[in-house]
């Protein structure tokens, strides 16, 4: 019998991490080279946060979140490849960490441990109706590791969301039951994954079996001889999983998971 994920993990799933480490240190967001547009986004309470755009004004919208590392350049890699997949996309980041970067596991982990998580949900929201405010008639989200989950949590919260593509990432059960999905989801998961009850095989499946449950359309993929962050194929970002005892590369199976994102997106975000 499948059993259902446990709670996000608030451990370092890989080692024990001392508070001594390593000395904390935040970095703001570096200016970036590619095309994007910082905007500034205002939610219904008020609150505001940054957020950047790249693509076509008018083409579909994709909120694109990040992983527990903060915005940094994998995640901008990953909206400037959706923004030019197929017709393309727009595709916007919220800044879920307010400007702050995790350095290493230590402080991405700290970051982590310290996220609203419901506020991430509603700055969700309100970036999804920011695109469609502006020129997107249609909507989806997409998230790696903690972004995963967290669009898999939107899938469910968000009511106004049109799509959902998770990768490596499932949320706890006290933030959102995939049974009550109402968007449909694509989840795409490394077959060597150790994030025990998060993003491991037994996750996947578990999720599998929630979204049949939900009765919304739904795909899970797992990919044979690959682990966490599989996606991340930047010289930066095949260093820094490497140091994290994650040397698999496999561009093939990039490929495959970006075909299939594709496939999804453009179906539910342009019919």
């Amino acid at each position: 019998m499948l059993r259902v994920a446990p709670k996000f993990f608030t451990t370092a799933p890989l080692r024990s991490i001392s508070p001594f480490a390593c000395r904390f240190s935040l970095r703001s967001i570096a200016d970036s080279a590619a095309p994007f547009n910082k905007i500034r986004i205002q939610r219904d309470d008020d609150t505001a946060f940054d957020a950047y755009v790249v693509g076509k004004n008018n083409a579909p919208g994709i909120v694109v979140l990040q992983e527990w590392w903060g915005v940094d350049f994998e995640i901008k890699n990953h909206a400037v490849m959706i923004s030019q997949l197929g017709r393309g996309f727009k595709a916007l980041i919220p800044d879920l960490y307010r400007g702050k970067v995790g350095l290493d596991v230590a402080e991405a982990q700290h970051l982590m441990n310290g996220l609203d998580w419901q506020g991430a949900v509603k700055d969700i929201h309100a970036s999804v109706n920011w695109l469609k405010a502006n020129g997107s008639k249609k909507a989806g989200v997409t998230g790696f590791c903690m972004g995963g989950a967290l669009a898999i949590a939107s899938s469910v919260l968000v009511p106004n969301v049109d799509a959902a593509v998770a990768f490596y990432g499932v949320p706890s059960s006290e933030l959102a039951d995939p049974a009550q999905a109402k968007a449909p989801v694509q989840a795409h998961f490394g077959e060597l994954d150790n994030f025990a009850g998060f993003s491991d095989v037994t996750a996947a499946k578990a999720l599998e079996e929630k979204l049949k449950a939900s009765k919304v359309a739904h795909e899970v993929h797992i990919y044979p001889s690959n682990g966490h962050a599989f996606m991340n194929r930047s010289p930066e970002g095949i260093k820094r999983r490497k140091s994290m005892g994650m040397p698999d590369e496999d561009e093939a199976a990039v490929q495959l998971a970006w075909s299939r994102f594709q496939s999804w997106m453009t179906h539910y975000l342009t019919g």
